[in-house]
């Protein structure tokens, strides 16, 4: 299941597996469950007392003539204990209760966030991030209300309804006890149907409120783009046109909500009007005390406060359940690419890379590499170039194990990398992407993360092999620059140098470089080059280039076309034999002369 940013109740019926999927965070916390329960009973008997503490005061000074002595003192101070009593374990049961629809909300994003750092890069590449985000939050949010809300509301009413029923049974004639849940029956299935027609009024709002607030951040993202065309009043009624649609959807949003909120009122009215007229007929026959008929009218108006948002809760539950049904859909996305279950560590001597017939495709109508082999030998460099779509970043992907070969394999000193476990396999290999995308913190937590726990002064070192220390150093600052949403703040040499540092730091012992040096100007690249040459010579390296000039030291070029190698050499050999990589190098020289001339 993909994720989506549409999280709205959208029909059908109750998913029963998500709410018994939920049981079992319940369990972790047993003697708090239990203990909650315990004071939900208590304040819900409380509650259901009042009104009989209030019949009997009613009953004593009904025809008392004395004054505030014993007796009624000790009514009345029962009474205040009473409504007391019922606040007072309601807060002890949520705040017993609390830790318990903490954790799970805990446990489950947690084991969300986890499964989703599983998942493989395909996934990750066609996600909507702001929709998978929504889906988290919605789907965490959505657990804690559906426990509290069911817990704490729904089967409480219905404790209380059962209370009600049985005192009033007990007490007066059967036709007050069905009464007062005939009323509950046909308020609730009011309620219900109501709720389920009017969603569509809320779904519309929803999207309609959605689409504005889209369109309003949108324009305010291209904030320049608007200024430079001078499109102010355009933006100004696009915005309007949006507002215009949301106006209307709320209007009847609201229409609706008081087509249901007036239906409830008629229906608690008449019910309440009937019990008082059924018991008013038994006053006036001394069938029935002025205290008892106090008692009856208090149990009706105690019995729908809660029922009187039975619309609203009806609704929040569905679309909590659909949040959830999402995100528990997120751990149902299958894992690609898995640890074997006698998976080892990867053990590195060296860390020769041998690709040994590799085929793959990302879909199976387009084959991206078709029998690829090479050996880069123990501390070696290769390098590989091509046209765009050749297939050059594929390599760095497989063996870095963002995806799993079709057919084929590759090996590290040896060992295939699907053999291995994918964190030591991941811990040998070091990565300076194409482009680099940095946490929205210092620079300092930044270089750090390629070795969490690095001191400052290893930092300032590897700072000083990325040719970056002279520019941190010139920031008021230093270290603990913010570099802002993915690195933002920065310009994109620098955000390379310090993916370069980062990698430093991590020190492992095979190279990749995905045109690290992409980024850079002419003489800052020639500064990383040195770098990286002096850091590559004791390590194995796989270089993949669009820019000839950094690689022509390499040991051996490999040059991929249409995801087949198509030459190997060095960067001589390759220029004498007049083939596709001289081809390629004549082309660059050639832009590279008349970008120079166009500069003059």
């Amino acid at each position: 299941m993909r994720p989506s940013s549409d999280s709205q109740y959208t029909g059908g019926p109750i998913n029963w597996r998500i709410i018994s999927s939920l049981l079992p965070y319940l369990s972790e916390f047993r003697g708090r469950v239990t203990l909650a329960m315990a004071f939900l009973l208590a304040a819900k008997l409380a509650g259901v007392a009042i009104p009989w503490a209030l019949k009997l005061i009613v009953e004593h000074f009904e025809n008392a003539t004395d004054a505030l002595v014993l007796v009624p003192v000790a009514l009345l101070a029962f009474y205040g204990l009473l409504r007391f009593s019922s606040v007072f374990f309601s807060e002890l049961r949520d705040a017993v209760f609390a830790r318990v629809a903490e954790r799970a909300m805990r446990r489950i994003s947690l084991k969300v966030f986890e499964h989703l750092h599983q998942l493989d890069l395909g996934f990750h590449l066609s996600r909507r991030t702001g929709g998978l985000s929504r889906d988290i939050e919605r789907g965490t949010t959505g657990i804690s209300f559906l426990l509290r809300f069911m817990v704490f509301n729904i089967l409480p009413t219905l404790v209380e309804i059962g209370l009600i029923a049985v005192i009033l049974l007990v007490n007066f004639s059967p036709v007050f006890a069905l009464t007062v849940l005939g009323s509950v029956i046909l308020y609730g299935a009011f309620s219900i149907w109501c709720t389920e027609w009017r969603n569509h009024f809320v779904r519309e709002s929803n999207k309609m409120d959605n689409r504005s607030n889209t369109r309003a951040v949108d324009s305010l993202l291209n904030y320049e783009t608007v200024k430079y065309f001078g499109n102010e009043a355009f933006e100004a009624h696009e915005y309007d046109q949006h507002l215009e649609g949301w106006e209307a959807a709320r209007m009847k949003n609201r229409l609706s909500l008081a087509a249901l909120n007036t239906g409830q009122a008629l229906i608690i009215a008449g019910s309440v009007t009937l019990m008082m007229f059924m018991a008013a007929n038994q006053v006036a026959s001394a069938e029935m005390t002025l205290g008892e008929l106090v008692m009856i009218n208090a149990y009706m108006i105690q019995l729908f406060v809660p029922l009187n948002f039975l619309g609203f809760i009806y609704r929040e539950i569905r679309e909590a359940l659909t949040n959830i049904e999402r995100l528990f859909g997120l751990l149902d996305a299958p894992v690609k690419v898995a640890d074997a279950p006698d998976a080892g560590e990867l053990q590195v001597n060296g860390g020769a890379v041998e690709f040994a017939n590799v085929v793959h495709a990302y879909d199976p109508q387009r084959t991206i590499l078709n029998s690829v082999s090479f050996t880069i030998p123990a501390g070696h460099t290769l390098a590989i170039v091509g046209p765009s779509g050749a297939g050059k970043s594929t390599v760095a992907r497989l063996l870095f194990r963002f995806y799993d070969v079709g057919s084929g394999s590759i090996r590290i000193d040896g060992q295939d990398v699907r053999s291995v476990t994918q964190s030591s396999l991941r811990r040998a290999i070091g990565v300076v992407p194409q482009d680099t995308v940095l946490f929205n913190d210092t620079i300092g937590y930044n270089i750090a993360y390629g070795s969490p726990g690095a001191s400052e002064e290893e930092i300032w070192r590897v700072l000083r092999m990325a040719q970056l220390e002279d520019f941190v150093k010139r920031l008021p600052t230093g270290l603990n620059t913010q570099v802002g949403e993915r690195g933002l703040k920065l310009s994109g040499g620098e955000k390379q140098r310090i993916s370069i540092a980062r990698v430093l730091l991590k020190d492992p012992p095979i190279l990749i470089l995905d045109e690290a040096t992409s980024s850079l100007d002419t003489q800052a690249e020639r500064l990383i080059l040195d770098s990286l040459n002096l850091v590559s010579r004791k390590r194995t390296t796989l270089a993949i280039a669009h820019r000839l000039s950094t690689i022509v030291h390499a040991e051996r070029i490999l040059v991929l076309d249409q995801g087949q190698v198509v030459e190997q050499g060095s960067h001589a050999e390759l220029l004498a034999a007049g083939g596709a990589y001289a081809e390629l190098w004549a082309n660059q020289q050639r832009e590279e002369l008349s970008a120079a001339g166009e500069s003059d």
